[in-house]
């Protein structure tokens, strides 16, 4: 049995940055993950890395190119006669991405000194990980003081719509087709439905999303999701809210959806159909509750606020417990559980993490919402700005969306910054640095902003928290 100061279960955005921690910090680390790639060797990265952000991103990168070059360059004076897409070749340069970073995240162990098990990890008592090899009825028992679990998430699926990996599909399927569908059917108006949505959309599909809920994106703030469906309605993605899904049956030409609204029972036929419901903590087999774990009711491992679980030693991160399911919150974690092994101080404010959905206009926001706040009896002030007054966006065709700042009443603390529009994902870092140093929106207002960019809409924002934009 090897012994080890740390194993850490699980090598996904959580997992494998925990493990450098722990080995950056003087301690002998293993980690345990049982990814396999397309070609069935072993692939570390986790969901992120191998079938969902980093790939995603690639084919909306792609999408984006080709939807700009029809849309946006012939009213810069650029024209292409007869554009077209290879898909084929889409699909190759995304795997080339992430195969690319799952070696380079290979190396990083290796150059870190860190045993890496591949195979499949489960909890065992006192401390130990049993590790059952690909392939083989090989097992390796290993043993230490401390257990990080990072086994991340996996897709919800629902009986009324089974994968069959052809026709109806998850996340990995719609990362995968071979051609562009001509009709596209999503069942889910969440993060993951709408990003995969557009990048089909972008690419001409016919994309119909079916969203059971009465409201359009219930987690971001109302004038964000409002302003939001109207651009992307604009843009052709056909978004069907309180649209409750009975059956999708495939055919040898496509799929059948059955669903029912306002209007009672509805159906529509696709090429294709995406389930993208959301997701839920794996821990199949992990043996989490033998081992002394507590479980919630969504599957979920019970932590303290600093990753500690119901076994001393034991520790859970990322997907696998509660609070929003983002990679960077995953290795966040990571970093705080491995400097909290190690002896030192650890700390993540979970309250200032920054969400982001890549659509186009991009979506991202840190801290409350204005529901939020006001269902907490906060009083606030609010300053909005849009982009079609910053010169930059003007410049770039780039003018759908704004930034809004949300401010304490009393002492001008900024409580909740909400943007949609372009590079909003790269826009947010400065809100959440901003936030982290407890500044006000006048602390915002008083910093120099580079002009022409299109972070002078976060400072106009600031500015009109206390009614004295300039450009608008």
């Amino acid at each position: 049995m090897k012994e080890y100061d740390v194993i850490v279960v699980g090598a996904g955005p959580g997992g494998y940055v925990a493990a450098i921690r722990c080995a950056q910090l003087g301690l002998k680390t293993a980690c345990v993950d049982e990814w396999l790639g397309p070609d069935g060797k072993p692939s570390l990265g986790g969901t992120c890395l191998n079938v969902g952000c980093i790939p995603s991103k690639a084919l909306l990168d792609s999408s984006h190119h080709y939807h700009n070059l029809q849309h946006l360059l012939p009213a810069h004076g650029i024209s292409v006669e007869g554009a077209s897409i290879d898909v084929a070749k889409m699909q190759k340069r995304k795997d080339k991405v992430v195969q690319m970073l799952t070696r380079g995240i290979a190396g990083l162990l290796k150059k870190n000194k860190i045993d890496a098990y591949p195979g499949h990890g489960r909890l065992l008592a006192d401390r130990q990980v049993e590790v059952t090899a690909h392939g083989t009825a090989k097992k390796d028992q290993l043993k230490a003081n401390n257990i990080i679990v990072a086994t991340g998430s996996v897709p919800i699926d629902i009986p009324v719509a089974k994968v069959d990996g052809n026709a109806i599909v998850d996340n990995e399927g719609a990362l995968a087709f071979s051609e562009v569908p001509k009709r596209l059917g999503v069942i889910g108006a969440g993060v993951i439905g709408l990003e995969l949505g557009s990048v089909w959309s972008r690419l001409g599909s016919e994309v119909i999303v079916l969203e059971a809920l009465d409201d359009f994106l219930v987690t971001a703030d109302r004038n964000v999701a409002k302003e939001a469906q109207k651009v992307f309605k604009k843009q052709g993605l056909d978004v069907r809210l309180g649209a409750k899904v009975t059956s999708a049956k495939a055919a040898k030409n496509g799929v059948k959806v059955r669903f029912e609204d306002k209007d009672g029972e509805q159906s529509i036929e696709v090429d294709k159909l995406v389930v993208a419901v959301g997701r839920r903590a794996y821990t199949a087999d992990l043996g989490a509750e033998a081992a002394g774990l507590k479980v919630d009711d969504r599957g979920r491992i019970e932590v303290d606020g600093q990753c500690r679980t119901s076994v001393q030693g034991i520790y859970a991160i990322g997907d696998v417990v509660r609070g929003p399911m983002l990679a960077h919150k995953a290795s966040e974690e990571g970093v705080a559980v491995a400097e909290l092994v190690a002896g030192q101080s650890a700390h993540i404010d979970h309250d200032i993490i920054p969400w982001v959905i890549y659509t186009h206009p991009e979506i991202a926001w840190v801290g409350k919402t204005e529901a939020e706040l006001e269902a907490d009896g906060k009083e606030f002030r609010i300053g909005s700005f849009p982009y079609r007054a910053i010169g930059r966006a003007q410049g770039a065709g780039e003018t759908d969306g704004f930034v809004k700042i949300i401010a304490d009443q009393k002492s001008d603390r900024i409580l909740g910054v909400h943007i949609f529009g372009a590079q909003a994902s790269e826009l947010i870092a400065e809100a959440v640095t901003a936030m982290a140093f407890h500044a006000s929106a006048e602390d915002l207002a008083r910093t120099v902003h580079a002009h022409p960019t299109l972070a002078e809409a976060i400072h106009e924002a600031a500015l009109a928290v206390d009614g004295r934009a300039i450009h608008f």
